[in-house]
């Protein structure tokens, strides 16, 4: 029987597994740990609370997969986070590299009346600062701008990886979801060059937490490989 109201850890760890499942990774135990950066013991008897609660199953393979009770319960820990980041950017004027921990702070205490008041305040915008879509599971499919062939036209789509350390690199490089460029160089480092001239560079292991539609367009590749849910501090989505 599924628990009528998850707790605040509980629903930290099922954003972090939308935020696995979003981003094409296995829903493991072993990618909590390294999203969370917690220990795998700590991650073990949490997600066996998890199972307890009814919010998800495990199979054999240690592979965790939601019920439908916890994929709703997800989404909607998903869909208030997002919220609250476009709000602090739209509304109160945060730089978007600086609402991701705000967001996470906020979310457990947000009452349904604050949530239609936040949707009336941010009219018609679809997507958090960073690009992920507010009513979830709407994203637009994309590509790792590391995957690229310079001369490509590409269009930035989202930030896979919302660690704020992360954010602040991407931001400072001159990176914004929505923009529009030419990719340029292709290396260690990526150079995306705008419409008015601007070259932006990143290096090669931030470009595969970019996602872009391009065209010409590489195969479709899992943006964000797992040795990239690692970051300097605890962060999820």
């Amino acid at each position: 029987m599924t628990s009528e109201t998850a707790t605040v850890a509980e629903q930290e760890y099922l954003e972090t597994l939308f935020w696995l499942y979003e981003a094409g990774l296995p829903m493991t135990g072993a990618n909590i740990a390294r999203a969370m950066q917690l220990s795998p013991p700590t991650v073990h008897e949490m997600v066996g609370r998890l199972e307890r609660d009814g919010y998800i199953t495990r199979a054999t393979d240690k592979v965790i997969s939601f019920t439908d009770e916890g994929r709703v319960h997800a989404e909607a820990i998903v869909r208030r986070h997002r919220l609250i980041e476009r709000f602090l950017t739209d509304v109160l004027g945060i730089p978007w590299d600086e609402v991701h921990e705000e967001a996470e702070r906020l979310e457990h205490a947000m009452s349904p009346v604050l949530e239609e008041r936040m949707l009336a305040a941010i009219g018609d915008a679809r997507t958090c600062p960073h690009g992920h879509p507010i009513d979830v599971g709407s994203r637009i499919p994309s590509v790792p701008l590391a995957d690229v062939e310079v001369g490509a036209s590409v269009t930035i789509v989202r930030f896979e990886n919302e660690a704020e350390d992360l954010l602040h690199y991407l931001k400072a490089a001159g990176l914004d979801p929505g923009l529009d460029g030419t990719l340029v160089e292709s290396g260690d480092d990526i150079v995306v060059e705008t419409a008015a001239g601007e070259r932006l560079t990143l290096t090669r292991s931030v470009a595969e937490t970019v996602s872009v539609t391009a065209d010409p367009s590489p195969p479709p590749r899992v943006a964000l490989p797992a040795q990239l849910v690692l970051g300097e501090q605890r962060y999820g989505r």
